[in-house]
């Protein structure tokens, strides 16, 4: 038997937040590891790539990755220059990061300043679902259809479920637990959500 995967959640670029589905679903796996934020160079994708890269080589025998937002960006930049095998990754709401993102967010050449443009569009070395919001007002469906073809990776239609986070509406979110339990992941008995 496959032993079980360590859960090992890749933020986005935003502030940690405790109601957060990611946060929320590191606590129904024993031995979940996030990713800490950077101090510095928060905006760098290579402080991103360098911050994954030294939890998961800390990190012994099978992963899952499960990364929303710009962590989706920072785990397909990893795995293009990577090798550590991977068991799978749950990608969740991606953002277009060649559109101008809403008010608040950087601008496309901020982020091509920092080294997330171009997008990588380089198939994953692993078994991955992309879970796409009918809404997001981060990217266009289509488009993040477009990025998991090009990664090689099956598309979850979510719905419109905006970008997935708190201002969406959404701390728990159940069907991850679904989706990660394909790569073998088992949530602790007494964390699984009520029915």
């Amino acid at each position: 038997m496959n032993p079980t995967p360590t859960v090992v959640l890749v933020p986005g670029l935003r502030d940690h937040l405790p109601d957060h589905w990611q946060t929320v679903l590191a606590t129904r796996f024993a031995g979940a590891v996030t990713v800490p934020p950077s101090a510095h160079a928060r905006l760098s994708r290579d402080t991103q790539v360098t911050a994954l890269n030294d939890t998961l080589s800390r990190i012994r025998g099978p992963v899952v990755l499960v990364a929303h937002s710009a962590g989706v960006h920072t785990t397909v930049h990893w795995a293009a220059r990577r090798q550590r095998p991977v068991r799978g990754a749950l990608l969740a709401t991606p953002p277009d990061f060649d559109i101008p993102l809403p008010t608040g967010h950087p601008e496309p050449q901020t982020l091509r300043e920092n080294g997330w443009l171009p997008t990588s569009r380089t198939p994953l070395p692993f078994p991955a679902v992309v879970a796409a919001s009918a809404d997001d007002p981060m990217a266009r469906f289509g488009r993040v259809v477009e990025m998991a073809h090009d990664w090689g990776s099956r598309v979850v239609d979510l719905g419109p479920v905006g970008h997935l986070n708190p201002a969406s509406g959404y701390g728990d979110w159940p069907q991850a637990l679904d989706l990660l339990r394909e790569f073998g992941c088992r949530p602790a008995p007494d964390t699984e959500a009520p029915a």
